[in-house]
């Protein structure tokens, strides 16, 4: 059967959100009608099983709406990603016949919002160690103390999937992935006052012994890069996601651009600004850079389904194609900008509003250097020290 995105995302729902999104970014606020209307639309359980009440959908298929979704309001777009992320995961783990995560997929299938708590101040490690404390309890579970910081959904999520260290068990140290609840052992910093993508509300998470149930830890594991599915599941969803909400600002950026020029006339020419040369450059420009992710993200989702064999070249691959995404968007967006002319340099119009959103995708992982690095040694091999 064929995949059509409006199915899950029609195109009212879709118009709706993008009237919302100038409101919630000037305000600074979290775009709650928007959440529950996707989650009416059923759109937080896309990547959950039928049989456990969701869509069926593959990653292939999640890219492509969250590139829609992100042309309406790429803050809402980010802020559901997290979200993904964790079914994602879930499906990482369920298509490869890997139990322990089947609590996400009901938990979504009943409407719960889960959050993404990884990126720690300072730990550039980021999946590979952590700095927040992972105590053992005697029950199995764990008991998490540590800040957490670019929390998205953080005034709505109802559980939050993150890591920290076991240091004292004796085999430590652990990495423990787990899940905890919203809790007085949590608290929500109100500090996301940012430059753009003010909408995903990524505050900064305190956590003091916030416990996480021995059903909902995932996994425990050494800490560095391995080979454990927990780590390719987070990495390859992420930054596949990722790189489709960027993709998806690059294309509205270059829609806007289109019926921008369609309707300006030259005072000099009588002409519109479409039949200028220059500005037709720079249209064509924009397109044969956009137009190279959508395959890219589509064929890397694929493989991810299909259980595709990229040995070590996976981190390269999906690093690579995250990187290409933002700076492919960040050049769309500022040709964008150019095309359009002095309007666009207003708060109000939607292309300021978008040159603000991208710079964000400089700050999540994988950054430059990591992506440039992990290329680099997987050409070269890792460098040696002097």
């Amino acid at each position: 059967m064929t995949f059509d995105p409006a199915t899950h995302l029609p195109d009212d729902l879709l118009e709706r959100i993008r009237e919302r999104a100038p409101i919630h970014d000037r305000h600074n606020t979290f775009p709650e009608q928007d959440l529950e209307e996707l989650r009416d639309a059923g759109y937080l359980k896309i990547l959950v099983p039928t049989e456990r009440g969701g869509a069926g959908l593959g990653l292939e298929q999640a890219a492509v709406l969250q590139q829609r979704l992100a042309t309406a309001s790429p803050a809402t777009a980010l802020a559901i990603n997290m979200h993904l992320v964790w079914t994602g995961v879930a499906k990482v783990f369920s298509d490869r016949s890997i139990t322990g995560m089947e609590f996400v997929q009901d938990g979504a299938a009943r409407g719960e919002v889960f959050a993404f708590g990884i990126s720690e101040g300072g730990n550039d490690l980021v999946l590979f160690g952590s700095d927040t404390d992972a105590a053992p309890q005697p029950d199995g579970g764990f008991a998490f103390t540590g800040t957490k910081i670019f929390t998205s959904l953080a005034p709505v999520w109802t559980k939050l999937g993150l890591h920290g260290l076991d240091t004292t068990s004796p085999d430590a140290p652990k990495l423990v992935f787990a899940f905890i609840d919203r809790t007085d052992a949590v608290t929500t910093k109100d500090d996301w006052d940012t430059l753009g993508m003010r909408g995903t509300q990524s505050r900064t998470t305190v956590l003091d012994g916030a416990l996480a149930r021995p059903e909902h830890v995932v996994r425990r594991i050494d800490p560095g890069p391995g080979p454990d599915p927990i780590i390719f599941g987070i990495f390859s969803v992420f930054e596949l996601l990722l790189a489709s909400v960027y993709t998806g600002i690059a294309r509205r950026a270059l829609d806007l651009a289109v019926a921008t020029v369609q309707k300006r006339r030259s005072k000099k020419t009588g002409l519109t600004y479409s039949q200028d040369p220059d500005i037709r450059w720079r249209i064509a420009e924009m397109s044969l850079a956009y137009d190279a992710l959508p395959p890219q993200i589509a064929a890397l989702s694929r493989d991810v389904d299909e259980q595709a064999d990229h040995g070590a070249r996976w981190f390269t691959l999906l690093s690579g194609v995250k990187h290409r995404a933002v700076t492919m968007a960040k050049s769309v967006v500022d040709e964008a900008i150019l095309t359009a002319g002095g309007g666009s340099y207003f708060s109000s119009n939607e292309l300021s509003r978008l040159y603000r959103d991208v710079l964000a995708g400089m700050f999540h992982p994988s950054d430059p250097e990591s992506a440039h690095s992990t290329a680099a040694s997987a050409l070269l091999g890792p460098p040696t020290a002097p």
